[in-house]
């Protein structure tokens, strides 16, 4: 007798070949049987009208921190994810010195738009090295699997301590780096990760300490990397990290680079689809370069006490070094600052994570009963009407409300045409949900079930076949995980039960849920009837199982 059997559902393997009709049975942690006729089970699911599938494989997450307080890694599971991938970016907890832990959380607050009482309240640091974080999180146990990269930003703070946001690394420190990311490959990481993104800072508006690398040590880091036999390179592209580099660190390591984060932009619509052109042109020559594209609108949510949308542009900087201080009003009232920004809003138009385009930035909620009328409207018609700029007048809705005035931005990824192109590319990796972070502005978890009913169902941008194996097979190859992401005899039994008809995100909700109160956005999602971790339920119709099983594992063991 099986443990469990689903049966009657239609059948999506993650290869992308066309979906069958029929059984599957598990016994323990693995799929034993798929197709017709599967014996009797403890256990029997009807999936008569649904369809089944491999659990979701999220390869962009920052739950490093919020593990240590939430093994679920909430909201994921629910949007069928059972697997998430984290530390990308190279914005990991660890290694980290007692001494450096408030400092990381500080970085965070603002690199990863996380609250920093949350993370004081919440964090559990029973940890400093690599292998000691990933001891703990298997110790304690998860509730989904999780892949873990090692982080250069982490690292280099490991190493530098408080010049690592300030100078490039002597020839010994990039050797204990080196020796550091061979420690975490020896430990079990996915790979390394990193950024030289231009909006990624840290407290005070300081750069994250990768931004500080030269390109030696970026080779030298891989190429540890590389030492053991396999790994993922993961980086986070900055304007000033060219194409051609990316192949010769691929050529140099002998391991897949993965390019991030690749959005379309209405003000330089030609741009992500030259990069990736470049990207497949080195795949041709024989270099592993890989595009992660997101399937979402990027929006966010925002108030002028920590806009993170502007922090790319140069002007902006005295702004950042007073959050969270007392002169942050009185930055905003001079106009001296407000001219340098509106000259750098238009000259570096087309290159930053915000540019100028005032009619997708919305009010969404105002705390003065007389402005109740801006809610839902767009900043160029509100300030066309007083005959102003747009950044003057939402500076000064701001501070007439304390600076509690919430605002939306839509940034990139606006154009369905070009947004399908992204997805439909057979060889994109599509990610991107930046889950875990950014909890104050956004909630893009359910990406996966967006792809499975936006793109697949409603826009045909591509089959739901593959679609599924673009969430599913696609990532298990890319990343090196063996036995998951297909529905075989022999692989684990990850599973998403799903209607087609009805799957899709639904709409974010704030809660107030985060140690020490902390507030996020939560996506909803729908159509998801059931979700398997390694055989066991996590997820029915209503969300999360009140008994939910820590079934999950740290992944440690890929293929090269």
């Amino acid at each position: 007798m099986h443990d469990l059997v689903i049966r009657n559902a239609l059948l999506h393997d993650g290869t992308g070949a066309a979906a069958v009709r029929g059984d599957l049975a598990v016994d323990g942690e693995r799929i034993v049987a798929v197709g017709a006729g599967a014996g009797a089970a403890r256990v029997e699911v009807d999936a008569t009208g649904l369809a089944l599938m491999p659990g979701i494989i999220d390869g962009h997450t920052h739950y490093d921190a919020q593990l240590t307080w939430d093994a679920f890694a909430d909201p994921s599971p629910q949007m069928g994810v059972t697997t998430a991938v984290i530390g990308n970016c190279g914005f990991t907890i660890a290694p980290c010195r007692p001494a450096d832990r408030d400092l990381t959380m500080r970085n965070l607050t603002q690199v990863e738009g996380m609250s920093l009482d949350a993370l004081r309240a919440g964090i559990r640091w029973d940890f400093e090295s690599i292998p000691e974080y990933l001891d703990m999180l298997e110790r304690t146990g998860l509730g989904l699997n999780v892949a873990a990269f090692a982080g250069h930003s982490a690292i280099r703070t490991y190493v530098l301590g408080d010049q690592a946001s300030k100078r490039t690394a002597t020839d010994a420190e990039i050797a204990q780096m080196a020796q550091l990311v061979r420690e975490a490959m020896a430990a079990g990481a996915v790979g390394f990760a990193t950024s030289t993104n231009e909006p990624h800072n840290g407290e005070g508006g300081i750069p994250m300490p990768s931004r500080l690398a030269d390109d030696r040590e970026m080779l030298a880091l891989t190429r540890a990397m590389a030492d053991s036999g396999r790994g993922l390179f993961m980086l986070t592209k900055g304007s000033k990290t060219s194409v051609p580099f990316l192949e010769e660190v691929a050529a140099h390591c002998g391991r897949p680079v993965l390019i991030a984060a690749m959005f379309h932009s209405n003000t330089a619509p030609d741009h992500v689809f030259d990069e990736i052109a470049r990207m497949d042109a080195a795949r041709a020559r024989g270099h592993a370069l890989v595009a992660q594209v997101s399937p979402c609108p990027l929006t966010m949510d925002f108030t002028l006490r920590s806009p993170y949308l502007f922090e790319s542009v140069d002007a902006w900087r005295p702004a950042m070094q007073a959050y969270g201080g007392d002169g942050l009003a009185a930055v905003y009232a001079d106009p001296g600052f407000r001219a340098r920004v509106k000259a750098d809003f238009e000259r570096v138009r087309g290159a930053s994570l915000f540019n100028s385009e005032w009619h997708l930035v919305h009010v969404v909620e105002t705390r003065r009963p007389e402005h109740a009328g801006y809610e839902g409207r767009p900043l160029d018609a509100l300030a066309a009407r007083d005959g102003r700029h747009p950044f003057d007048w939402m500076l000064d809705l701001a501070l007439s409300e304390d600076l509690d005035t919430v605002f939306t931005a839509q940034l990139r990824n606006n154009d369905a045409q070009a947004v399908g192109r992204l997805v439909a590319d057979p060889d994109t990796h599509v990610s991107l949900s930046d889950a875990g972070a950014h909890l104050t502005f956004m909630c893009d978890a359910a990406f996966g079930l967006h792809v499975l009913g936006y793109w697949a169902r409603d826009q045909r941008a591509l089959s739901l076949p593959e679609a599924v194996r673009k969430l599913t097979g696609h990532p298990a190859r890319l990343f090196g995980i063996p036995d998951r992401g297909v529905l075989r005899p022999g692989a684990f039994a990850d599973l998403l039960l799903f209607d087609p008809a009805t799957v899709g995100r639904g709409r974010n909700v704030r809660r107030y849920d985060l140690p020490a109160g902390g507030s996020r956005l939560r996506g909803e999602a729908l159509g998801v009837h059931g979700v398997w971790v390694n055989g066991r339920q996590v997820v029915d119709a209503g969300g999360l199982c009140a008994d939910a099983p820590r079934a999950g594992r740290l992944l440690r063991s890929f293929v090269a």
